[in-house]
């Protein structure tokens, strides 16, 4: 039986998972806001607490916005 041998380190490169992580944050940011929306709703609809959940949205919304580059009310033209 034979191994197969690999020059690379093993683990996982946190800093590179992180990398990518903040780049989908910047390049979907308006989806997850959508969803974080839909799941809001959805949560009301089932369970009530609507204090709770809105807090809880706003929350998720100003962490994602820590990594949107875009303003969320783009100035009228």
């Amino acid at each position: 039986m034979s191994f197969v041998r690999f020059n690379a380190p093993m683990g996982i490169d946190f800093e590179a998972l992180k990398g990518k992580a903040e780049e989908a944050l910047r390049e979907h940011n308006d989806k997850i806001e959508e969803g974080l929306d839909k799941a809001a709703d959805f949560a009301k609809s089932k369970f009530g607490h609507e204090g709770q959940i809105d807090t809880g949205v706003e929350k998720a919304k100003d962490f994602l916005n820590k990594f949107d580059d875009t303003p969320d009310n783009p100035p009228a033209q």
